[in-house]
This record gives structure tokens, sequence and C-alpha cells, in this order.
């Protein structure tokens, strides 16, 4: 089954000021697309067409990089969409994860400062993540189009530190820019939602 575009789930610019209309047109309409362009050509040489997108990346993970780059893309850049709301952000935070949170990562002022630190640590581009791994929360950072997934943990909220998630809107300013994902456009029920999936 071959890679496709999913819409986003909200206008192009409902999450202004925070991301602008111009940023989605280029993020999503075109690097997402060319990952799923890309994606499907090298997919259909690699023997893994058919199987689940989680399978494929885990699968061409150091053993076949162009399907690799753009499938581990495609699978990172569905989930971001989802990840962000308009209105999003701030500390409403569903009960559970929210005790997790707590828990495993020193609260929620902590957990955004170490989230935010891992974008930032992150030298060139890549991504930042809260992920569970061994029934418990914890964050890092991938270079590139790497998550969790090859790394044996599940992601549960990633954030795009790749340029072109944000040199329109904040040019060289990541940490602006993190700081904007969190305080105003994380989608936590959705976040809530994987961390069920991923404790099961």
């Amino acid at each position: 089954m071959p890679f496709t575009l999913p819409d986003l789930p909200y206008a192009h610019d409902a999450l202004a000021p925070y991301m602008s209309r111009e940023t989605l047109e280029y993020h999503h309409d075109k690097h997402h697309k060319a990952y799923v362009d890309n994606g499907n050509k090298l997919l259909a040489e690699s023997g893994l067409d058919g199987k689940p997108l989680e399978e494929i990346v885990k699968a061409a993970h150091g053993k076949n990089p162009g399907l690799f780059n753009n499938a581990g893309q495609h699978y990172n850049h569905i989930h971001f969409w989802k990840w962000m709301k308009p209105g999003g952000g701030g500390d409403k935070i569903p009960g559970k994860l929210k005790a997790a949170i707590d828990k495993d990562l020193g609260g929620v002022e902590k957990m955004k400062a170490d989230f935010a630190a891992a974008g930032v640590g992150q030298f060139g581009s890549g991504w930042c993540w809260i992920e569970v791994k061994g029934g418990k929360l914890a964050i890092s950072k991938t270079p590139n189009g790497e998550s969790p997934l090859v790394n044996g943990a599940s992601p549960i909220l990633g954030c795009d530190v790749w340029e072109h998630s944000y040199y329109i809107d904040y040019r060289n300013r990541r940490p602006d820019y993190l700081k904007a994902f969190l305080d105003h456009l994380v989608n936590w029920d959705h976040v809530a939602e994987m961390y069920e999936a991923a404790s099961k």
C-alpha cells in the first residue's frame, strides 16, 4: 500500500501566529509531499510494499538509507500535524499523562525545559521527543528522520527542528519556536491517546 499525504487536520492558517500559513504550505504541501513521492518510488523496489509504515521504518533502518529517510520522515510528519492544534499547548494535560509526566519527568515545567533543551541541543536537522520506553516516559532527540521507533521506544510527542519547520517564522531562533510549540500548539489530547496506546 503506497504512502499517501494526509490532509492537515486544520486550515493552513489555523496555527497562526505561532506557525504561519506560509510555513504549513511549504512544510506540508511541499516537504511532506516530497517524502511521500520519493518514498513511494523507493518502496516499490524494496520488497516491503504492503507492510505497515512502522514496520517499513524499522526494517529500512540501517539497511536502506533512502527508503528509511523518506519513510521515517513520513511517519514523523503524519504525527507532527496531529500533535498540534489551534489553541493548544499550555498546562491542561489529561490526568493519566500528567501523572506520568510528574512521576517520570519531574513535573510539567521540568518536562518543558528538558524537551526544549533537547530540541535546541540537536545539532543540525532532527527531532526532539517524549517517548515511552520500558513503561516509562523519557525525553530524547534524534538526527534527521530518525525517531524513537528505531531505538525500541514509542514516540508520543515530537517536534520537528529541521529549519524548514521554523525558519520562515522564527529565522534562526529555534528556542523561540520550541517555546511557542509547547505554550501554544501541542495537542495534549492526541499525546494522551498515544500514551494510552503505548502503555498497553
